[in-house]
């Protein structure tokens, strides 16, 4: 089982990202479940056509004791397994905290048992790595990490930051960092502004994403480009399938 945490700066293509890398994998032939830890509880909205779902905090307080698991993972169109873990409303409480007992509640349901995915995408909120939105790799459920970044200059100095999280968590024998994945937003010079970087972030760039309209014409349908380019050739498609690929063939794999 590959554990994948996805982290970069708020607002740069996080959910985008890992909802469609879901529906390459998904589309490749392998089991998949996406965990989306955000209070906005949208990580996972495209691949469920533009609905959000339940979270599993809101799912605790509303089910109970007669909470199930079906209360708080959704199969997808597409095949990905959908979870949202919540938080609490803007003010109140710790969402880092709400992420905590997220994976707490789908542990003791013993979620990742019975769907059995070979793949697990955490999502993860900005740029903040302390706390419950650290949870993923300091908690070991992740294995590997991927930064999501752009040339812009504030998105490069939160990668550069949560890659010295990491480094510190590695040290620990937690979540290694895999590569940066470049969302890009057709700034000039961005591919060379990013490599420039890359040497004080400590990693290599995995795949470059392109900007695109086919991105922002899915997303108006509320879905991945696997569905809204279904019927026909889509370049973004490939790029999204050549980086699922790569992300199968690193080492890192894991049993528990």
């Amino acid at each position: 089982m590959k554990k994948i945490a996805i982290y970069g700066k708020g607002g740069i293509g996080k959910s985008t990202t890992s909802s469609n890398l879901s529906a390459a994998l998904a589309a490749l032939g392998y089991s998949v479940m996406q965990i989306g830890c955000d209070p906005k509880a949208d990580s996972t909205k495209n691949l469920m056509h533009g609905k959000q779902i339940p979270t599993v905090l809101d799912q605790i307080v509303t089910r109970g004791r007669e909470l199930a698991l079906d209360d708080l993972v959704f199969p997808s169109p597409t095949g990905v397994y959908c979870v949202e873990a919540g938080g609490p409303a803007p003010g109140v409480g710790c969402a880092g905290r709400g992420i905590i007992s997220a994976f707490e509640k789908l542990e003791e349901l013993k979620a990742y048992e019975v769907y059995k995915p070979d793949v697990i995408i955490y999502d993860v909120l900005g740029d903040v790595v302390c706390g419950g939105f650290a949870m993923p790799i300091r908690g070991g459920y992740a294995r590997e990490v991927y930064i999501v970044s752009s040339g812009e200059m504030m998105s490069l100095y939160a990668a550069h930051n949560i890659s010295r999280a990491i480094s510190n968590f590695k040290k620990r024998g937690y979540a290694r960092l895999s590569g940066l994945i470049l969302n890009s937003k057709n700034i000039e010079n961005e591919e060379q502004l990013v490599r420039q970087a890359l040497p004080e972030i400590g990693t290599e760039i995995v795949q470059i994403v392109p900007r695109s309209p086919e991105i922002q014409a899915a997303e108006a349908k509320g879905m991945t480009v696997f569905e809204a380019f279904a019927n026909g050739e889509s370049k973004m498609r490939e790029i999204y399938t050549e980086l699922a690929k790569k992300i199968m063939a690193d080492a890192v794999d894991v049993d528990d």
